[in-house]
């Protein structure tokens, strides 16, 4: 059906531009009246007319009928002009000239800053990722695109699925926003990936460090912010078809996007879907508690899955309002590595070799709709933001049905089932008094609702409420010294709800007899939280250098899993047992920044210390369940420190070189894995790159060549039951270019990428699947097209 929409999708988009043949045709050029270059980008529009220019310039409008029509030429950087042309034949050489402007007027505000200088005022370290990166460097999942930015990192579950890491720290403690509204779906779990159509997404702000302030709980290492794309401009239409194949998983996928905006109303929306099979890796075995399993022409067998995406929005804006409602839907059914669920795969009568591309048992399935609100109005001197937000994931972990323990064998193959409700509510007031002070007053509000079923037991239905009051000043000292404060209050409830095994296990007496009980694996508790969170800092301009620094503290409420777990994690084969006694996290974090930029060289280094007062993590003891060992959620004191530095160079006009080095050092201060360090932790990290663009060839337009090379240290810095990592060195080559396609419009985009190129063996010291001895994938060639219309 997805398949059907996809196709009905393009025909209509298509047919829309293709309509209304008409006689004559204007062929223009737009360029910069200051120097006299050509400016790309422009937008030339005239109702129902809509031109962009091409990289040189130059731009055609076809099927015009005779009689004089008014086009308005724009462009971010460049003052607004409206041409009016008489058309009465075909039109050559019409030259529009723009001028450069400092200030970009648009229907709601005045905007003297671009969003670079912006972002260089804040003392926080936040790093822009735009739509070119992501294009030119996407990968399989989005978290897994964003590996090149220095200190973030994935905990990758198989191929397609893979959690967000800043500076060694991930799962509920980085916060993933998606138009204003935090994501909330099952991140506590090791193999729950982010639920979030990576395609049509334009821009990216990435916090590193201590974020609680402005993002309430679970910013307490950092924000993934996905901002809304640009609204269209009036009277326009456009969108795009991306085409993507890989080899290592056979993986085909489409995604096509359309937009457009009459005067007031404007519109996008999107529908992706992606087929994929079991992902190869570069051995033929794998070791886990103690045998030997064989990987049938190195697949590793049950990893195939599919995704079917589907996303709409609607928005109004005008002179002091601007609004726009978001709805999406992704849905996801992948297999689980049938080896790593346990050992009775062993004898399960599955053929999990037959197909590379069907899922068999153990597999999951998920849907997450979304449904959010962006609203803002511009009342004189305040600006007031209300985010509304709905969210419902529901997610189905099916299995083999095996009798464990005292437990019969199951009636289904329904191993756990979990439904969350979502609902959000953010407000905030920005009000300017005078050009100096830039004060924002807001709250955060958040009801989550998790309803479990199946027949395995790990986690309890729950409620958790927060809601939280922020105070924050951006206070210019100077035009080019500015200094950040502010405070917030965090209240939360947790409520867990009892539980009981449906089965009866034996119970022993004093007096020597033996009962038969259901055993109760959690309990109806009321736990409440309250803390405070703040920011100080300060950010300090020259002509080529940004100085920040920045001291934080934040706190994160504990998850149900932390709290109340009681229950057996086949995922990875132990026990699991919550604690209720846990007190939330508290962390102080202080960040430097300095980052120079010319106009061919930049460098910069961002060193951080961390403390955690009481950091929570799951610790195995001495005891076991049955034949499991148990894990039981503890706290202790935690010292982080480490940082990024990196360096970029164009040596020529075509070749660029590049670099960057991560590193993290965690120790526990305290509690019973003193002096270890915390699961997860990175090690020692470089990236080396090399680009260099060629010349107009053929067909191709300023294909660029890219070259990545990462050298990872080995970490043997571990804590128990992990186990040290060996170093590794990974050799990735990309293209780029651009096709002209067709006659008009602008050119399609064609990337390929050759990952691991020499299929090198290596395990990721963050992967869940290193801890079941399986390395990275082998060597992958993904081709994508780009055709925007």
């Amino acid at each position: 059906m997805i398949k059907k929409l996809l196709v009905a999708w393009l025909f209509i988009s298509l047919c829309t531009q293709a309509s209304g043949q008409e006689t004559y045709k204007i062929h223009g050029l737009v360029i910069d009246a200051a120097n006299m270059s050509p400016i790309e980008g422009a937008n030339i529009i005239g109702n129902p007319f809509f031109a962009i220019s091409s990289e040189n310039g130059k731009f055609t409008i076809e099927n015009i009928p005779q009689g004089n029509y008014d086009f308005k030429v724009s462009h971010v950087a460049y003052t607004s002009q409206t041409v009016t042309v008489e058309v009465f034949k075909n039109l050559d050489g019409v030259v529009i000239q723009l001028q450069p402007t400092v200030t970009n007027l648009d229907e709601v505000e005045l905007l003297g800053k671009s969003e670079k200088r912006k972002a260089q005022e804040l003392s926080t370290i936040t790093v822009g990722v735009t739509k070119e990166f992501l294009e030119s460097n996407r990968e399989n999942s989005l978290m897994q695109t964003l590996r090149k930015i220095p200190g973030v990192s994935t905990l990758t579950i198989g191929s397609g699925q893979s959690k967000p890491v800043i500076r060694g720290l991930g799962f509920n403690r980085v916060s993933v926003v998606q138009n204003g509204i935090k994501h909330e779906a099952q991140q506590w779990g090791n193999d729950h990936g982010l639920e979030i159509d990576q395609y049509g997404i334009e821009d990216i702000q990435i916090i590193k460090g201590p974020a609680s302030l402005l993002y309430g709980s679970d910013a307490i290492a950092g924000v993934v912010d996905i901002q809304p794309p640009k609204i269209p401009e009036p009277n326009a239409f456009g969108g795009e078809v991306n085409l993507l194949g890989e080899t290592n998983n056979d993986l085909l996928g489409l995604s096509a996007g359309i937009q457009g905006r009459l005067q007031n109303w404007f519109y996008r929306g999107r529908l992706t879907y992606r087929d994929y099979g079991d992902y190869k890796v570069p051995t033929d075995q794998i070791n886990y508690e103690s045998y030997i399993f064989e990987l049938h022409e190195n697949h590793l067998r049950n990893t195939a899955g599919s995704e079917a995406n589907a996303g709409f929005s609607i928005g109004y804006v005008k002179d002091h309002v601007k609004s726009e409602t978001f709805i999406s839907n992704v849905n996801a059914k992948n297999g689980f590595f049938a080896n790593a669920h346990g050992l009775e795969v062993r004898t399960s009568t599955i053929d999990y070799d037959s197909s590379d591309r069907d899922v068999d048992l153990p597999y999951h399935k998920v849907n997450h709709f979304k449904a959010t609100n962006n609203t803002t109005f511009y009342i004189g001197n305040h600006t007031l933001d209300f985010d509304l937000g709905y969210q419902n994931n529901q997610r189905e972990e099916r299995s083999e049905p095996v009798p464990h323990g005292y437990m019969p064998t199951p009636p289904n193959s329904r191993e756990r089932i979990f439904t969350k409700n979502t609902y959000s509510l953010n407000a905030k007031d920005t009000y300017s008094p005078h050009e100096k002070h830039d004060l924002s007053f807001g709250i955060n509000t958040e009801l989550q609702n998790n309803n479990i079923g199946g027949w395995g037991f790990l986690i309890p239905e729950y409620n958790r409420y927060s809601a939280g009051a922020f105070v924050y000043d951006h206070f210019k000292i100077q035009e080019n010294l500015h200094l950040q404060s502010g405070i917030r209050y965090d209240v939360g409830l947790m409520r867990t709800k009892a539980y009981f095994d449906w089965f009866r296990s034996p119970v022993n007496n004093r007096d020597g007899t033996t009962s038969y009980v259901y055993l109760q694996r959690a309990q109806d508790r009321d736990i409440y939280f309250g803390n405070f969170s703040g920011s100080i800092g300060m950010s300090y301009l020259t002509k080529n250098t940004t100085c920040k620094i920045n001291l934080g503290k934040s706190f994160r409420m504990p998850l149900a899993n932390e709290l109340a777990s009681d229950g057996v994690n086949y995922h990875m084969y132990r026990f699991e047992r919550g604690n209720l006694d846990l007190d939330a996290e508290q962390s102080y974090q202080l960040d430097l920044d300095i980052d120079y930029t010319t106009e061919r060289f930049n460098a910069g280094i961002s060193p951080f210390l961390n403390y955690f007062g009481n950091f929570i993590y799951l610790n195995p003891t001495a005891n076991y369940y049955e034949t499991l060992q148990i894990y039981e959620y503890t706290q202790s004191e935690v010292l982080r420190y480490g940082g990024e530095v990196w360096a970029g160079m164009d040596i020529t006009t075509a070749l660029r070189l590049d670099a960057s080095v991560e590193y993290i050092y965690a120790r526990q201060t305290s509690g019973p894995k003193k002096d270890f360090t915390i699961p997860f932790t990175p090690p020692l990290s470089t990236l080396f790159s090399a680009s260099y663009r060629f010349k107009d060839f053929l067909f191709f337009q300023a294909p660029l060549i890219m070259v990545d090379f990462r050298v990872t240290a080995a970490q043997n810095n571990i804590v128990p039951p992990e186990v040290k990592t060996e170093g590794y060195q990974a050799l990735n080559l990309s293209a780029n270019t651009k096709i002209q396609l067709f006659e008009q419009g602008s050119p399609a985009q064609l990337r390929i990428k050759l990952n691991n190129v020499l299929n090198t063996k290596f395990y990721d010291h963050t992967s869940f699947y290193r801890l079941i001895d399986v390395p990275e994938p082998g060597r992958n060639l993904s081709v994508s097209l780009t055709i925007p219309f």
